[in-house]
């Protein structure tokens, strides 16, 4: 499959009009997914850059016109093609108002749609130039500059709402790159204390032997090269938050001292005896297992549930998918501006190789891509496959299938899979033709006979 290949979502409850005219779209190559409800063309959405939305207007439950609006909200250089029956064509106005492309009217030919979607695919090269995403740039899709629209970030946008009015300590887990700082300036910045100072330190940064006097501070002679006496992290942080990243890599002996002054909330330079009293807020985060830690002896229990008062956990950018047109569009607004370049957008298929990569080094490793590919488009409007990292481009995959599969750690039974993939497909289709083996097969670009054959292969086995 080509990258020029056009992916097309088809949203229609009746059976009959939306195989036929899938079978027919398939024949002039496109690559064909069909949803039967609204709620069931939202979750394909959520999952995958289509090109067009071929859809009914009137759906039950979710109607066309959301489909419509919640695919270019998305998605705003798709194609929404919206079908209707006659006496509605008022509402298919409409809808073209709220952003569909264009309309055909029921009954139609063949033909008629595919006029209308050479039109609407030859309006959207030449509007290229349209910034990717805009209208998901939305305030309420952020918290101080994080980004996400997915359940799992609007619940966290919702904790970290709650949590920033309080003074209690925060503990932030999540894997390298899933923006730990970001999340704990966020905090700050939306707490009592943002007048206040918000001081970083990454322990794992610091030697062990000069750590302790980074965060508590030294006097003059305390050690060697200590030539005057210096305010550590904790006292710059007074009446502010100090954040602690990679906490897991302190040793047993500075752990019981940050331990006191998260309990006295008084310490002493190192080389003093003088005791100071300090106000902050502790926000302290690793990608490390604590738990597991504290069970192996390597992390002080007290601790971890002094820090542990309040987690945070944020999830990797694998598990929030639909989360990443959004990010590449931040990002992607971000480096054209730092480079003085006009607004830039990103194709179907390159997205669709954004959002299918594992991403192992999270936002990060996104935001790096999304760098490289602004440096290395020139002087074009819209980012392509071959702008993407090698990795990316190797590892993209236009199916919406594998889009959404990720290779296991401990490998897998290879044959098994395949198997159990056909039996799954051929399951599905059987059932959206209730048991017609001979429309099940047609769904499947298959003989009868072959279907018949498979069938019989997969209960043997």
């Amino acid at each position: 499959m080509t990258e020029t290949t056009k992916h097309v979502l088809i949203v229609e409850d009746e059976a009959p009009l939306r195989e036929a005219v899938g079978e027919r779209l398939v024949d002039h190559g496109f690559e064909v997914v069909q949803a039967d409800s609204g709620e069931q063309a939202l979750e394909r959405l959520a999952e995958f850059a289509f090109d067009i939305v071929i859809t009914d207007l009137r759906l039950p439950g979710i109607d066309g016109a959301r489909v419509i609006e919640a695919a270019v909200e998305r998605y705003p250089d798709i194609i929404g093609i919206v079908v209707t029956g006659y006496g509605t064509v008022r509402d298919a106005v409409d809808v073209i108002k709220r952003g569909a492309t264009d309309f055909v009217t029921k009954p139609f030919q063949f033909d008629e749609l595919m006029h209308a979607l050479g039109a609407a695919l030859e309006q959207r090269r030449l509007k290229s130039e349209n910034a990717y995403l805009r209208a998901q740039l939305q305030e309420r899709y952020r918290f101080e500059g994080i980004v996400g629209r997915s359940r799992t970030m609007r619940d966290l946008f919702q904790l970290l709402e709650t949590v920033a009015a309080t003074a209690s300590t925060i503990l932030i887990t999540g894997e390298t790159g899933t923006g730990k700082e970001v999340v704990a300036r966020a905090i700050h910045h939306n707490s009592p204390r943002r007048a206040q100072r918000f001081v970083a330190l990454n322990c794992s940064a610091i030697p062990e032997t000069l750590l302790e006097a980074e965060i508590f501070g030294h006097v003059r002679g305390a050690f060697t090269g200590a030539i005057g006496t210096r305010q550590g992290r904790l006292e710059q942080a007074h009446r502010g938050t100090l954040f602690l990243d990679e906490v897991a890599t302190m040793s047993t002996a500075l752990q019981m001292k940050l331990l006191r002054v998260l309990q006295q909330r008084e310490f002493e330079r190192v080389g003093d005896s003088v005791t100071i009293k300090v106000d902050v807020r502790i926000i302290a985060a690793t990608n490390a297992d604590l738990g597991r830690m504290v069970a192996d002896g390597t992390f002080r229990e007290d601790l971890f549930y002094r820090l542990n008062v309040i987690p945070v956990k944020l999830p990797p950018l694998r598990d929030r998918k639909e989360d990443t047109p959004l990010l590449v569009q931040h990002f992607l607004q971000k480096y054209c501006t730092e480079a003085n370049r006009p607004a830039m957008s990103v194709s179907q298929a390159a997205m669709r190789a954004l959002m299918g990569y594992a991403w192992p080094g999270n936002i990060r490793q996104l935001e790096n891509a999304v760098e490289r590919a602004v440096a290395l488009s020139g002087g074009r409007s819209q980012i392509e496959v071959t702008d993407l990292p090698p990795e990316i481009q190797e590892a993209s995959d236009p199916s919406p299938v594998m889009s959404a599969f990720a290779l296991p750690e401990d490998g897998l039974d290879f044959e098994q899979f395949i198997a159990d993939i056909e039996r799954e497909m051929i399951r599905r289709s059987l059932e959206r033709t209730n048991g017609n083996k001979g429309a099940a097969a047609r769904l499947l670009n298959l003989k009868r006979t072959t279907l018949v054959e498979k069938l019989k292969r997969l209960e043997r086995s």
